[in-house]
């Protein structure tokens, strides 16, 4: 599935969108995502107000991640048996129905931590479904010489929803828990009927049956593909160690003292960083040294997290987190890109999968280990510690994998 340099070439502009099914999945990915982050910016800022224990901020990631990581196998196969795009849809039914679980919990004044952890686990199983599926989907509806501006922009729709999604749960909080989670329930309905509006794309399903070789095909093509394997696992491990976001309620309420409102703007503001970087890599793709570009921009991102841990000044510690979006966006082009090109049609399902769940790694997990190192040693130092780490994983990457250190475009082998 390795396209020629010809047909591979990267090409500039937003010529994706006039495919109607991008478009589509393109406003399913924005809807979903603000309406996850109006949730996430919301649970956070309950739960800490519940317990006041930043270790509680790492579980809420822990809960939403552990459906991901148990049903890897299960849920790229899913992708690559059945119509990705009515698995979207449904999945995205169920993030409504767990959402509104929420909403009505805390509208009858009975909420408690323990609620909202089991009602993210659900929520993070239909997430676990859905995420391989819209993700294996882009390649079907776009040619292959324009997917590496088709991941720039569908990129760009998260970040979108970094921006305003944190900014509008934050200011929505204000005016009540209720008010935040109802405005999150709408917008997940509205990326569920997008999603079944999308015309059925030409997909190569999985001829064999679904045994223990079949379902772990994505595990295995990801150990031998050297260079993808060391672009996720790069993702893997730097941010594991280097995610401050979990702890944001602590800068935002203890150290920067600008409350639900500043914490949505602190998640906007990684947004900020990545959603222009993304659009100009929707108009300008990285031409060459792809993976020396990869692997700077990860150490950068360390060294971003540190200032950032250290900074007691709102505008400095905005700053950083501008950069930090940015230089972790490269990262996502680049390794979502090499992963697409060079992972066949009937495995992206399976690959993309299990590249979900390390980038759930990452993010959820990284956040309980956030969390769990900052009850023992507080939350500078937990933060600084994984900065360093990040920044240490970048270098031992270079020599580490040669492979990815060496390529130089993203559409062809070399």
């Amino acid at each position: 599935m390795v396209p020629s340099s010809t047909d591979a070439q990267p090409r500039s502009g937003w010529h994706v969108l006039r495919h109607r099914g991008f478009a589509l999945i393109f406003a399913v990915q924005v809807l979903a995502a603000m309406g996850r982050q109006v949730v996430a910016v919301a649970v956070g800022w309950q739960v800490y107000n519940l317990t006041s224990n930043p270790v509680d901020l790492g579980l809420v990631g822990l809960f939403q991640f552990a459906p991901a990581f148990l049903l890897v196998l299960v849920t790229g196969a899913a992708a690559d048996r059945f119509n990705r795009r009515m698995i979207a849809a449904f999945c995205l039914a169920g993030e409504v129905l767990c959402t509104a679980s929420i909403l009505f919990f805390t509208w009858h004044g009975s909420i408690t931590v323990h609620t909202i952890f089991a009602l993210l686990l659900l929520f993070g199983t239909f997430r676990a479904f859905m995420n391989p599926a819209a993700k294996s989907l882009i390649p079907n509806l776009v040619p292959e010489r324009e997917l590496a501006s088709a991941v720039a922009l569908s990129s760009s729709s998260w970040e979108l929803a970094v921006i305003i999604g944190p900014a509008i749960g934050g200011l929505l909080y204000v005016l009540g828990a209720e008010v935040a989670y109802g405005a999150a329930l709408c917008l997940l309905a509205g990326g569920a009927i997008c999603a079944a509006l999308i015309p059925k794309p030409a997909q190569k399903r999985v001829p064999e049956p679904a045994t223990w070789r079949s379902l772990s095909a994505g595990v295995r093509y990801i150990w031998t593909e050297k260079i993808v394997l060391g672009a996720i696992a790069l993702d893997l491990f730097a941010v594991l160690l280097g995610g401050a976001v979990a702890l944001f309620p602590v800068y935002a309420r203890d150290i920067l003292d600008i409350g639900s409102w500043g914490l949505g703007l602190m998640h906007s503001a990684m947004g900020v960083g990545a959603l222009v970087t993304a659009l100009y890599l929707t108009g300008r793709p990285i031409r060459d040294h792809v993976g020396v570009v990869m692997l700077a921009a990860t150490f950068l991102f360390g060294l971003c997290t540190i200032v950032f841990a250290f900074s007691t000044v709102v505008w400095l510690s905005m700053a950083m987190l501008v950069v930090m979006g940015a230089t972790d966006m490269i990262s996502v082009y680049v390794r979502q890109t090499l992963v697409q090109l060079r992972t066949p049609d009937q495995l992206r399902g399976r690959v993309n999968s299990a590249a979900t769940v390390v980038t759930g790694a990452s993010n959820e997990i990284g956040g309980f280990r956030a969390g769990m190192v900052a009850g023992l040693i507080g939350v500078v130092p937990a933060v600084v510690v994984g900065g360093l780490g990040t920044m240490a994983i970048a270098a031992i990457w270079a020599y580490t994998f040669p492979e990815l250190r060496r390529v130089r475009h993203l559409h062809g082998r070399k």
